[in-house]
């Protein structure tokens, strides 16, 4: 390895993990001798760092909570990603959290080099904010801090959940990890009572709680979570069932619904789009960024939906031009 302050930073780094770390595998990740790593161990916990150890042949060394948070050792992804997720909550998307989210942020930019400030300003560049009342249901941020590090560290994870029905019912799962689509977050998971995989819509779950039982991450069917969360909600069954003809190529909608909804050529310019789902803002949401004339076909849900939307924006552009 190089030299001892570099060891030292690679050595956090791998402790930061959570896991436990058995003392010869740890030495020989760090290619050093077992006395060298207790003393590289002794320097961590000279700087605030709690890392607990284990004596005899089966021990090791894991890192532990302290009263005051130690300094953090961050790759430059995990840096932009944290970033990116303050500036997230400082937005409103984290119920109760904006204010420390904007300190924190303040305080993570100002120690951020140049070049991580870039990126960070470029991804902001290049993306769009979620509108307020757009956005997903507001969750539990300490509920989704418990989900991701059952995730982090293969546990076992006990929860309620409450079904789209309204049925509530206590959950065991092996959690996989997070997937945010549109909005929401959905959780992955192997669900030891049913034997089978399952998609948790995370604003549904309620009191999660790691169970310290740890187990072997097992392959989701589909390989990816991204696709396997929207397999699975392609195939749950939804409130709505929108159906519109829109004055545009088939083509062109297609690429703006991309898999959340199905086009099909109808002739003379036009297409069908077909959207499932539990609430008539987002196929709203989709006609107004294709601008293209349409007819709603069903439900008449929808076509109530939008004369409500409709009659909001007329009375704000009325305002707008002094009336």
């Amino acid at each position: 390895m190089g030299n001892t302050s570099e060891r030292t930073l690679r050595l956090l780094s791998l402790l930061q993990t959570n896991r436990f770390w058995p003392g010869a595998e740890l030495a020989e990740r760090l290619a050093v001798s077992e006395r060298t790593l207790r003393r590289d161990v002794d320097r961590l916990r000279e700087l605030g760092y709690r890392v607990a150890a284990t004596p005899g042949v089966g021990g090791g060394y894991q890192l532990r909570a302290g009263r005051a948070m130690p300094p953090l050792l961050l790759t430059d992804e995990e840096a932009v990603a944290i970033a990116v997720g303050l500036r997230s909550a400082a937005a409103g998307s984290a119920a109760g959290y904006g204010e420390a989210a904007v300190e924190a942020l303040t305080k993570v930019m100002d120690m951020l080099p140049p070049r991580l400030r870039r990126r960070i300003d470029a991804l902001r560049a290049s993306t769009a904010p979620v509108p307020p009342g757009m956005a997903g249901p507001r969750i539990d941020p300490l509920a989704l801090l418990a989900i991701a590090r059952a995730c982090r560290d293969t546990e076992r994870l006990r929860f309620d959940y409450t079904a789209s029905g309204g049925e509530r019912t206590a959950r065991l799962v092996e959690p996989h990890r997070l997937v945010q689509l549109n909005g929401r977050w959905y959780l992955p998971a192997w669900d030891t009572d049913r034997g089978d995989w399952r998609t948790f819509r995370v604003d549904r779950v309620h009191d999660p709680e790691p169970t310290g039982t740890r187990f072997r991450q097992r392959e989701l069917p589909e390989g990816d979570a991204e696709a396997f969360v929207q397999a699975r909600l392609s195939e749950a069954p939804a409130r709505y069932r929108v159906v519109v003809r829109v004055r545009a190529p088939a083509a062109d909608v297609a690429r703006t619904v991309g898999e959340w909804g199905t086009a099909e050529d109808v002739g003379g310019g036009a297409s069908r789009l077909v959207v499932r789902t539990d609430e008539l803002h987002w196929p709203a949401l989709i006609l107004l960024e294709m601008e293209a004339d349409f007819d709603v076909e069903e439900p008449p849900e929808f076509r109530d939906y939008l004369r409500r939307v409709a009659g909001l924006f007329a009375r704000a552009g009325s305002t707008a031009d002094g009336g």
